[in-house]
């Protein structure tokens, strides 16, 4: 067993960003094209969907087509910089390069605090569906039982993790692909015992926005937040065979991949189900479209589907969270104990990380009406800080890169910098949004509180080394 301290100089080559040392490369080409098309499949999609369905009706295939193209962008501009400086900490370390280390600070642990929030948050579900099958056993049993597994999964080597990854992400994506295939066979009439239903649902009941513009924004809220979780690939990368190769391919090849499957499964869903069937928010929608056509064992089909989903982004979250933290604590930003690693893996990162997301758990059962509604609001809209964080360092260091290395533009962003502004005013009119919605606004708050929060610590921190190295 080795074992490394990882330097200050981590993720930084010449003012660039190179893997972390100390951090095996066990990761192959086929685990990072899954873990970028599995990544963001999970039970946002198929379970939390619903609500945004009754809240923009058939519109909601409009939604999830706004917030997709605003996901590529941001994607491809992550790509365009992962690959010309692949790090373990991603966006974090192309914010500290643009912006300073403030930056890298505030966007690094606000992703690690929504990491570790969303493994406590998946373990709970994921509790729920096994005592479901298993009445009568607790729910505090099932979480500390996958909070071990996944533990120890990603104590042990880096390609563990990948396969792992690369068999649950293929089992999410086979369903979403079965699933299209039967709405499509639905929808044509090829499907035995199944009535074509035509435009009936589409237009019928309100017509296609029986909400108006109100619902259609509850719907974009709910979507954007639903697409989360491709930001793991490029941190994956690191740690690949190949850095440079490999998140250029997974990028390109998962960005409309996954448009597909989220924008195709809504146009399935809303042309075969009426939108306002109760079953689509109590069951889900996935459960109520297959209950519709009348196909057996649906309920039971899809909960195993979600459970898979919801392990598959406790196991990334628990990655993600562990190499976040190693990547900040290697470049200075956090406690030196956090950035050892151990046969190539962060094992401290990977246990902190797995118990803080444990106690979480606990908080939802100690404290569900205050702590607990607390972790849930800071967390609400961090996504977005990161993605803003994404585009703005993407603007300074294209310019930088094209004066210095141009070479390095494996990937390069569409139409720039003119879909860069574009993406960020999206962002800037979703946070809009949020503040307009009474049940967004909070999250908004909270998010911002802690957002402001990390950046003045950052910028002490920033200013206090400047005074040390001076």
């Amino acid at each position: 067993m080795s074992r490394t301290t990882a330097p200050a100089s981590v993720d930084r080559q010449d003012d660039g960003a190179a893997p972390a040392e100390g951090l095996s490369h066990g990761l192959k080409q086929r685990h990072l094209s899954m873990i970028a098309l599995g990544g963001v499949i999970g039970a946002g999609l198929f379970v939390g969907s619903g609500a945004g369905i009754a809240a923009a009706g058939p519109s909601i295939v409009i939604a999830y087509s706004l917030s997709g193209i605003l996901v590529m962008l941001v994607m491809r501009m992550l790509g365009e910089m992962s690959a010309a400086n692949p790090a373990s900490g991603s966006f974090s370390v192309h914010a500290e390069r643009a912006f300073g280390s403030w930056a890298g600070f505030t966007s690094g642990w606000a992703f690690w605090f929504l990491l570790c929030v969303a493994v406590g948050l998946e373990g709970i579900g994921a509790a729920k569906i096994m005592t479901g099958w298993f009445p009568g056993s607790p729910e505090w049993a099932w979480v500390a039982l996958f909070m071990v597994v996944f533990c120890a999964t990603n104590l042990a080597a880096v390609k563990n993790f990948g396969e792992f990854e690369f068999w649950f992400a293929a089992l999410k994506v086979g369903a979403i692909v079965l699933f299209l295939g039967i709405g499509v066979l639905a929808i044509t009439g090829l499907l035995p015992g199944a009535d074509a239903p035509g435009t009936a649902n589409l237009t019928g009941d309100g017509g296609f926005f029986p909400h108006g513009s109100e619902g259609l924004i509850v719907g974009l809220l709910a979507s954007v937040f639903a697409y989360g979780g491709l930001e793991t690939v490029t941190i994956a990368a690191a740690e690949s065979e190949h850095p440079v190769q490999g998140v250029a391919k997974a990028v390109r090849t998962a960005m409309w991949r996954i448009a597909l499957f989220y924008i195709g499964s809504m146009a399935v869903i809303v042309t075969l189900v009426p939108w306002d069937d109760a079953a689509v928010v109590e069951k889900g929608p996935y459960v109520a479209t297959l209950d519709h056509l009348g196909i057996p064992g649906a309920g039971q089909i899809m909960n195993v589907v979600v459970l898979v989903a919801l392990l598959s982004a406790m196991n990334a979250n628990i990655y993600g969270a562990s190499r976040m933290a190693g990547s900040l604590v290697a470049r200075g930003q956090g406690p030196k104990a956090l950035g050892r690693t151990f046969g190539g893996v962060p094992r401290p990162a990977v246990l902190v990380s797995s118990l803080f997301g444990f106690g979480c758990v606990l908080l939802s059962y100690w404290r569900p009406d205050d702590i607990f509604v607390w972790l849930l609001n800071t967390i609400g809209a961090i996504i977005l800080v990161v993605w803003f964080f994404i585009a703005a360092s993407q603007l300074v260091l294209r310019r930088r890169t094209e004066r210095e290395a141009p070479e390095k533009l494996v990937v390069r962003m569409w139409a720039f910098p003119f879909l860069t502004w574009v993406a960020l005013a999206g962002m800037t009119v979703v946070f809009v949004l949020m503040a307009r919605e009474e049940g967004t606004r909070v999250q908004l708050y909270w998010t911002g509180g802690l957002t402001l929060l990390l950046a003045a610590v950052g910028l002490v921190r920033q200013k206090a080394a400047r005074k040390r190295a001076s």
